[in-house]
């Protein structure tokens, strides 16, 4: 019976259904509920329903969902399932190059869905006796496979070079015999003419013995037996004496067999020949997909060290992250790098606006304020941009605030230049950027200071712009949302401000307190400063999150005004001002980021920031009335 003949007699329909048998139950029950499943660095760990019937694990957003079809599934019969050796409520299945990222409730639930998972396979019959009895039986797949190769396989390359080559064995197994049967034949021969110089030189001796007598009348008389000895010596070279080997048969067998063999092979090799240009058809395309591989394998590899994300929980910032501090570095440096590239072509954009539309009436400032050129006339008065709060307005932070003001007035202003504890880190024409390295528990806890004198604007502006949030996305880029959680007077405010993540260190989000101040000088020789002071404080409207890392900060922009006089009688100009600008920044990032990577981090950000934001409040005050 032929393979496919077989395949059809032995794959019915009844050998295709399941039959059921005592103890082998055809299958098992639905697994389902809920699980957290990783979705992506954005959103992090998010609660799917998960189903777990007929060897395939699938999942829906809820369980509500589940009639519209799920989000993905995943055939376990290849799957490995592995349980994290750190987190006990975490699995990870994989199927190639498809990972999910599961979390149980509990330990107990995770050994629950591992014990299902692994029951369910065993039931699927992956290459067991069940897998056969619902496919038929073992010679039924076995005769489908080579009659499938058979068929599928052509005609030109599956038959007729494997025939030649059949014959060719086949002419060799003849051949063989015939070489033993002619070796035989010639070792006979060589016997044969051995044994008849024997017996020449045996009759060449009795000749010699019976040489003939001369009669009287001159005959010669002869031995009557020399005929005889002719005779034996001629019956010995008979070929018919051998073994019986017929010579001449044996050499036309021979000659054909040969004759076969080379024709065979000159089939053969007309079959390669015609094949020659397919194959190398098929090997330069091998060789191009390969060279081809290789290049997308290289590009893959430099990508993937550039890259901003591996995809998994795994390789983000935690204190079991399997990314190490160099590939932490690189990943942080390049979404940096990305961002600022957005931002610039955003700026770009937001500058190519604003010079193809007319420009709005800007923001009116008031004269108010007093120094040693007040009496002079300048730009036409108007009210005031802040309002400053009178001395009983207060609200509950008051105290903290008013601490938080004399501090940064007592130790922020003093010079660190000679101090051997601070480090200057950046110096950029007029601005200076200084580091204390201070690290409590493994978190860099560094304070900053940072000097900077900006030409054209006032302290009062530069506090205003710094404090005020409806400016705040104009030069903040490091911000994804923010919102004033409560506003406790005219120049305070509880902020909520949410960072964007950079890959791999987590998202992280600061609540603080902001405040303005204008402190008066002791002195009438002295400019008064005005000052901005940001910090941490708790509210019940914006409690932390386990999506984000709470950042606690105390931040200060302390800023004084120094007014040269102007020429004769000419009005004060911005080209008379200039604004010293004292940056103080106390951070605790928490999280497990390396001490390395936030030092190189703050190194490159903060200087950045101080120029941009200068830089912003030049662009919005020029033209404009001078605020004092």
């Amino acid at each position: 019976m032929s393979d496919n003949q077989s395949w059809n007699s032995s794959g019915s329909e009844e050998d295709l259904e399941p039959r059921e048998e005592p103890g082998h139950p055809v299958g098992i029950g639905e697994f389902s509920g809920v699980l957290s499943k990783w979705t992506n660095y954005i959103h992090g760990w998010q609660d799917r329903w998960v189903v777990l019937k007929n060897n395939t694990l699938s999942y829906y957003k809820s369980q509500d969902e589940t009639e519209y079809g799920c989000r993905g599934s995943l055939c376990l019969t290849k799957a490995v399932i592995t349980p994290h050796e750190f987190d006990e409520c975490r699995l990870d299945i994989s199927v190639n190059d498809s990972v999910w990222y599961l979390r149980a409730q509990d330990p107990e639930h995770r050994h629950q869905w591992i014990d299902s998972i692994e029951l369910h396979r065993a039931d699927s019959g992956y290459g067991s006796e069940s897998s056969l009895r619902r496919h038929g039986s073992m010679l039924s797949l076995t005769s489908a496979t080579s009659g499938y190769s058979a068929t599928s396989t052509s005609s030109f390359k599956g038959h007729s070079l494997r025939e030649k080559l059949a014959e060719m064995e086949t002419f060799r197994d003849i051949l063989c015999r015939q070489v033993d049967t002619l070796q035989k034949y010639f070792d006979s021969c060589a016997d044969a003419v051995s044994k008849d110089e024997l017996q020449r030189d045996k009759i060449v001796e009795d000749d010699e013995d019976d040489f003939p007598n001369t009669r009287t009348d001159g005959e010669f008389l002869h031995n009557n037996n020399n005929n005889g000895s002719k005779e034996k010596l001629f019956q010995s070279l008979s070929p018919k004496g051998i073994n019986g080997i017929d010579f001449k048969g044996e050499a036309i067998t021979f000659k054909a067999t040969t004759a076969g063999i080379l024709a065979t092979l000159s089939h053969c090799i007309d079959l390669m020949v015609k094949r020659e240009d397919s194959w190398q058809k098929r090997v330069d395309k091998e060789m191009e997909k390969r060279r081809r591989i290789e290049e997308s394998y290289k590009s893959a590899l430099n990508e993937l060290k550039k890259k901003s994300h591996f995809g998994g929980p795994d390789y983000e910032e935690g204190p079991n992250s399997l990314i190490n501090e160099d590939e932490f570095f690189d990943a942080v440096e390049a979404a940096l790098d990305r961002q600022d590239k957005i931002e610039e072509q955003c700026q770009t954009e937001k500058t190519r606006l604003q010079r193809s539309s007319p420009v709005p009436p800007g923001d009116v400032y008031s004269s108010t304020g007093t120094h040693r050129f007040s009496d002079k006339p300048h730009s036409q008065p108007s009210p005031a941009l802040i309002v400053m709060a009178p001395p009983h307005d207060v609200h509950r932070f008051s105290t903290e605030v008013e601490e938080m003001v004399q501090s940064h007035m007592t130790y922020s202003l003093q010079d660190v230049g000679g101090d051997a504890n601070w480090q200057l880190v950046v110096e950029e024409g007029e601005m200076k950027v200084y580091r204390r390295e201070v690290e409590e528990n493994g978190i860099v806890l560094d304070p900053l200071k940072a000097t900077h004198s900006v030409k054209g604007v006032t302290g009062h502006e530069v506090c205003h712009y710094f404090w005020d949030t409806a400016y705040r996305n104009d030069w903040e880029t490091t911000i994804e949302n923010f919102n004033v959680v409560e506003t406790l007077s005219d120049n305070a405010a509880i902020v909520y401000q949410l960072h964007k993540r950079v890959w791999p260190a987590s998202q992280r989000d600061v609540l603080y307190l902001s405040a303005m101040r204008k402190v008066l000088a002791n002195n009438e020789n002295d400019p008064d400063t005005w000052l901005v002071c940001n910090f941490s404080v708790d509210h019940e409207d914006a409690q932390p999150s386990s999506r984000c890392v709470r950042a606690k900060i105390n931040i200060a922009m302390i800023c004084q005004t120094l007014v040269s006089p102007p020429e004769g009688d000419k009005e004060i100009s911005r080209d008379n001002i200039l604004c010293k600008i004292t940056y103080v920044a106390n951070v605790n990032p928490g999280g497990w980021a390396p001490a390395s990577v936030l030092r190189a981090v703050a190194k490159r950000e903060y200087p950045k920031f101080l120029k941009r934001f200068t830089s912003y409040v030049q662009d919005k005050t020029a033209g404009k009335p001078i605020l004092f």
